[in-house]
C-alpha cells in the first residue's frame, strides 16, 4: 500500500530525532533539502499534500496555506501554535493538532530552576568559582530564600499550574492572572500590572496572541519593582525585551531568568552581562521523555487524520 504524504517545509527537533521512524509510516516530502524554491516546491505537491508537521520555527502562513489547496491538517511539534495562522486554517476547513501537555512538566521544571538559580545565584556562583576569584577572600554575595515568596504566575494552563504546585511545596504564596478566572485556590488577577504590584516575582507562561505581545511592559515591570524576578518560560515577545534590559540595567529590577527571547536566537549584549540574569537557549521543554512522548502524539494525530478518526489533540482554542 502507498504510503500517506507528510510534507515537513522545516524539521522540528521531534522530527529530526525521529525521521526513520516518520519515514517506515509516511512519504516524507521534505521542502528544505529541495533545490526548489519553498513555493516552487509548493506548487509541485500542491494537490497531493494532505497534511504537514511544523514548529514554531516554520510559521504556516495564509500564503503557504494558499499553495496548499488539498491540505487537511497542520500537526505543529510544539505545544504552542501562534506560528499557526488559526483563522486560515478555520476558513479553508484545515484541522490543527498540537503536543498537548507532553511538554508541560519539563517546562515548569526548567521555570523553577531559573527561579532558584537567580535567587540562589547558582549559575554566578559557579562563575565565581571557576573564575579563581574564590582563594582571594572576594566577598560573594548573599542569595535570597524562594520559600515565604509571593509568585504571580501569568497564565494558569497545564504549564502554569505545574508550576504552581512546585512553588507551593516550597512555601510560596501563589497568584494568577488569566483570561478568566479559574476554580483554584490562588488569588486571581485580572489585571497583570494589579497582580505584578502584588508579588515578588512573575512567571510568564501564557500563550503569545496579539493581545499579549508585550502585555508585560514597562508598567507591569515597574510595579514588580525593584525586589522583583521576572522568569519567561512562555514566549519572547510577550515582554517588552528593551525596557526588560533597560530596567535590569538600572536596577529597577532584581534579576530575571529567560528561556526565551524577543529575536531568538539573538539575545541582547546587556543580559549576557548581568550577573543577576539567567538565560537558556529556548530549551525548556528540551528532555528526551518529552520528545518521545511528542513524536507518538505527533504519530497518533497523522494516523487518526489519514484513517478518518478523530484526531488525539485537537487545537480548540481561539
Amino acid at each position: 500500500m502507498e504510503l500517506p504524504e507528510l510534507l515537513v517545509i522545516h524539521p522540528p527537533p521531534v522530527f529530526i530525532i525521529h525521521q526513520q521512524q516518520f519515514s517506515q509510516k509516511f512519504k516524507l516530502l521534505k521542502a528544505y533539502e529541495s533545490p526548489l524554491s519553498t513555493e516552487l516546491f509548493l506548487q509541485a505537491h500542491a494537490q497531493s499534500t494532505k497534511a504537514l508537521i511544523c514548529y514554531g520555527k516554520s510559521p504556516i502562513t495564509s500564503d503557504i496555506l494558499r499553495h496548499l489547496p488539498s491540505l487537511g491538517l497542520v500537526v505543529t511539534a510544539s505545544t504552542g501554535f501562534n506560528h499557526i495562522n488559526l483563522p486560515e486554517c478555520r476558513r479553508r476547513s484545515i484541522a490543527v493538532a498540537n503536543t498537548a501537555d507532553v511538554f508541560s512538566e519539563d517546562t515548569a521544571d526548567i521555570g523553577v530552576g531559573l527561579l532558584i538559580d537567580v535567587l540562589r545565584k547558582i549559575s554566578s556562583g559557579d562563575r565565581f568559582v571557576r573564575s579563581g576569584i574564590w582563594p582571594k577572600n572576594v566577598q560573594y554575595p548573599l542569595g535570597s530564600k524562594l520559600g515565604g515568596k509571593h509568585v504571580g504566575i501569568v497564565g494558569l494552563g497545564n504549564i502554569g499550574l505545574k508550576v504552581a504546585t512546585r512553588l507551593e511545596a516550597f512555601g510560596c504564596t501563589i497568584s494568577y492572572n488569566s483570561r478568566q478566572k479559574k476554580p483554584v485556590p490562588y488569588d486571581f488577577y485580572p489585571n497583570v500590572c494589579e497582580l505584578a504590584f502584588n508579588c515578588n516575582i512573575l512567571v510568564i507562561c501564557c500563550t503569545l496572541t496579539i493581545e499579549t505581545r508585550h502585555m508585560i511592559d514597562k508598567d507591569v515591570l515597574k510595579a514588580l519593582g525593584k525586589d522583583g524576578i521576572l522568569i519567561n518560560i512562555a514566549r519572547g515577545p510577550i515582554v517588552d525585551e528593551k525596557e526588560l534590559v533597560k530596567l535590569l540595567v538600572e536596577g529597577e529590577i532584581a534579576g530575571a531568568g529567560l528561556d526565551v527571547f524577543e529575536n531568538e536566537p539573538k539575545v541582547p549584549q546587556e543580559l549576557i552581562a548581568l550577573d543577576n540574569v539567567v538565560l537558556t537557549p529556548h530549551r525548556a521543554a528540551f528532555t528526551e521523555e518529552a520528545f518521545r512522548d511528542a513524536f507518538q502524539l505527533v504519530l497518533a494525530n497523522l494516523e487518526a487524520f489519514f484513517s478518518n478518526k478523530p484526531l488525539i489533540s485537537p487545537v480548540i482554542d481561539e
